[in-house]
């Protein structure tokens, strides 16, 4: 593995060994936005150089848009995954580098100034995702180092409450390394991507106890190293990142048994493509389109979905602009793609043609050292 996907992975260690404090985060001063802007918020690592800020509010531009970054909040380090609660009115994020690892609440209820509520153990250590259960009720963390996934009920306020269950997986000879969790499509399972155990698991969550019972683990090809996956918006596919084999496997999914089937796998890159590359975050449309970060080869990869979902194609991949793009994401209107470079330290944008899905060119580029995530 190179050098680049081995920084991060090599500090989480050192870090929970050494029991070090989080880095503190400079404040930006504060502005306003207005009109066709709406808020946005980034988080950033602090072991990059130059160092992130950790969490960072920007104005995006509906219109046209321009993303630009107007202020830090202080006290929320290494937030590398964002996750709204329903309503939109808490923002949750991971901090991921701090020792032992905790998770953040963030009040919205005025978007541009967000408030911390409070922070509370992540109950592993490298919490690198989560999100929100449908319900409202539960937080669902992700442990990168040790292979876990938590759940906490929510309080009234956003509030992230007391931890309900704590599940481990297991695996040989890689050690489990839990890398997404999130709800499928029904709202009726729980989906956790594990990188190092080269699997898939499925949980029905207890929403009176708050604990999860696991219904499948689906094997993955030996060596792939999933990370991501995202659904299809029929609810009856979904597409498999596999980091490791820079690969997207097809996944059929049963709702009503809440199992998954392998289908094909198809490459990230093209054929001439050379050199070490770990695909990071998956973006499908309900247009059916497929858009893969290519971290190495620092390119977007797009794919069109056909056959009622069982297949995908390359069309073709664009240059991001940037070092190691981390994340992706389109905006609201679906007419603009942000992307984390988190290196270069980043976010550059991409037009793109919502009848063919095709991406421009770099539109612009600003600068959020250590950009890990975006979320609109």
């Amino acid at each position: 593995m190179s050098t680049n996907a081995l920084n991060r992975r090599t500090f989480l260690a050192s870090l929970s060994a050494a029991g070090a404090a989080a880095a503190a985060l400079p404040t930006a001063a504060a502005a306003r936005t207005g009109g066709d802007h709406r808020p946005a918020y980034l988080g950033s690592f602090s072991w990059t150089d130059p160092p992130g800020r950790g969490f960072d509010v920007a104005s995006h531009d509906l219109s046209s848009g321009q993303l630009r970054p107007i202020r830090s909040l202080e006290g929320v380090p290494d937030a590398s995954w964002l996750a709204f609660s329903p309503d939109r009115h808490v923002l949750y994020t991971t901090n991921e580098l701090v020792p032992d690892g905790t998770v953040t609440a963030l009040s919205l209820w005025d978007p541009r100034h967000p408030r911390i509520i409070n922070t509370r153990s992540s109950r592993g250590a490298g919490p690198t995702h989560l999100s929100v259960h449908p319900s409202g009720r539960f937080l669902l963390t992700a442990n990168y180092t040790d292979g876990t996934v938590a759940v906490h009920r929510l309080e009234v306020d956003g509030g992230v409450g007391e931890s309900t269950d704590l599940v481990r997986h297991t695996s040989e000879p890689r050690a489990p390394h839990a890398h997404q969790v999130i709800t499928d499509p029904s709202g009726r399972w729980v989906v956790a991507v594990d990188l190092g155990a080269d699997a898939v698991f499925t949980y029905r969550l207890d929403t009176a106890s708050g604990e999860l019972h696991r219904n499948q683990r689906l094997s993955a090809p030996t060596g792939s190293g999933p990370r991501h996956l995202a659904f299809h918006p029929d609810g009856r596919h979904a597409y498999l990142l596999n980091e490791l084999a820079s690969t997207v496997t097809v996944l059929r999914w049963d709702a009503a048994a809440g199992t998954f089937e392998l289908g094909e796998s198809v490459s990230t890159r093209p054929p001439d493509a050379a050199g070490e590359n770990y695909p990071a975050e998956i973006v499908v449309t309900r247009d059916d389109d497929c858009y893969v970060t290519n971290r190495g080869d620092n390119t977007v990869a797009h794919f069109k979905v056909s056959d009622r979902g069982t297949r995908l194609h390359l069309t073709g991949t664009t240059d991001t602009g940037g070092d190691w793009p981390r994340h992706c994401t389109l905006d609201r209107t679906r007419r603009w793609l942000h992307v984390a470079n988190q290196n270069s330290g980043t976010v550059t944008r991409f037009s793109r043609d919502c009848t063919t899905g095709s991406l421009s060119q770099v539109v612009d580029s600003v600068e959020v050292p250590g950009v890990a995530v975006v979320a609109l």
